[in-house]
């Protein structure tokens, strides 16, 4: 029975959709301490924590190890596994800002592109200005959102479109419409707001700039260059079987998070955080960036592309969810020394996601990390098992 149970909570080196076998020695990494991190992702799973974790490391271009602990459904106690999907939420935007940078360098758009250019409803937006004694005003921005605000999160933009206001949206185009009539927070380009209506927007401007559905060109100029075979706005049917279920911790129990699993609404990609995912998936898009734009032998961005991304565009003003960040395109950048508390190096890429799925580029150790749970709440970008993955993944570096 013992032995049933460890099977159930810790499979290891399991075949990997697109991904080789695990080879720790010649990624450079201590096979040992290596080992110490599916140990420790049980404990929390054992703890009640997660329902299950999936976790890869990778260094120099190679696999160095992948682990998948617990279970993908609690009730039917299916394990998961490492090629188990899930709900990558955020960790879509840096993607969408890789399908805005493709189209960049094809020449039909620059990142200062004012967004009225390919989102008309976006002209003549407006600056919320509000008194302490009460009341608001509003006034013209002294220039339009452009490209690189949105990506960024410095268009001003609020974090989504208020609910309620008129019909449900049934495409990318109309939910977009309506955020260009929100009043802006700010002076664009002058502070960080994290903004999804901003990112939704982002995914409408690819689809005008390119003449393709939004999803479809991701597909086209993203997935299918990298190998990337079960990242998708839409599971069909022969792949629901592998998905995650996601979980929320009630009182220190974690029950089925149902409203989120549920989606009986107009299927609309999302380009702020619809996407669903593997850790190999994850890994061949990061290694890519990493790459400065090419995995395989195959150029999918240029060099200048892939830096920009990885660029913190925010200057000294407080950006991102984790201490010592700037914002570059989609990613969070490690700007500053207590950022590198979880031993990432300056200049390190991250990117959380709501139900904590986390991946990060070290350039510096050549490393990148992918931790994957279906949690709703608790700890958010530094949440006791990403800071714990992130720490473990660096020390385990060999030589």
């Amino acid at each position: 029975m013992m032995r049933r149970r460890s099977a159930l909570f810790l499979l290891t080196s399991l075949a990997l959709h697109g991904a080789e076998t695990p080879d720790p020695t010649g990624a450079g990494m201590d096979p040992a301490r290596l080992a110490r991190i599916p140990a420790r992702m049980k404990e929390f799973v054992e703890a009640g924590k997660a329902a299950g974790i999936v976790t890869l490391v990778a260094r120099h271009g190679r696999l160095a190890s992948l682990d998948a602990v617990g279970f993908q459904e609690l009730e039917t106690k299916t394990p998961m596994r490492t090629d188990t999907m899930v709900r990558i939420a955020s960790l879509t935007k840096p993607i969408t800002c890789a399908g805005i940078m493709v189209l960049v360098d094809q020449g039909r758009l620059s990142v200062l592109d004012p967004v009225e250019k390919f989102v008309p409803e976006f002209k003549g937006q407006k600056v919320a200005a509000c008194s302490p004694a009460g009341g608001c005003t509003s006034a013209a921005a002294s220039r339009p959102i452009n490209v690189l605000d949105l990506m960024t999160h410095t268009s001003g933009l609020p974090g989504a479109a208020p609910a309620g206001r008129g019909a449900a949206p049934v495409s990318l185009a109309e939910e977009v419409a309506a955020g260009g009539k929100l009043s802006l927070l700010f002076e664009p380009g002058t502070a960080w707001n994290y903004s999804n209506i901003g990112y939704a927007t982002l995914g409408r401007i690819i689809e005008v700039a390119s003449k393709k559905p939004y999803d479809q060109f991701l597909a086209e100029e993203l997935f299918a260059p990298l190998g990337m075979k079960d990242t998708m706005f839409f599971p069909g049917d022969d792949r629901k079987a592998r998905i995650a279920a996601v979980y929320t911790d009630d009182n220190g129990t974690l029950k089925r998070a149902t409203q989120v699993e549920s989606n009986t609404g107009p299927r609309i990609p999302a380009p702020q955080g619809g996407l669903f995912s593997t850790a190999a998936d994850l890994f061949r898009f990061n290694q890519m960036i990493l790459n400065k734009g090419r995995l395989d032998g195959n150029r999918v961005l240029s060099a200048a592309a892939a830096e920009m991304m990885g660029t913190s565009m925010t200057g000294e003003m407080k950006a991102g969810f984790a201490p010592g960040a700037g914002h570059g395109l989609g990613y969070e950048v490690i700007r500053e020394a207590r950022g590198t508390y979880r031993y990432n190096s300056l200049g390190t890429l991250v990117k959380g996601g709501a139900y904590r799925t986390y991946e990060f580029i070290d350039p510096a150790k050549d490393l990148v990390g992918i931790i994957l749970l279906q949690r709703t709440n608790g700890g958010g970008d530094v949440a006791d098992e990403i800071n714990t993955f992130v720490a473990m993944a660096a020390a385990a570096i060999g030589k």
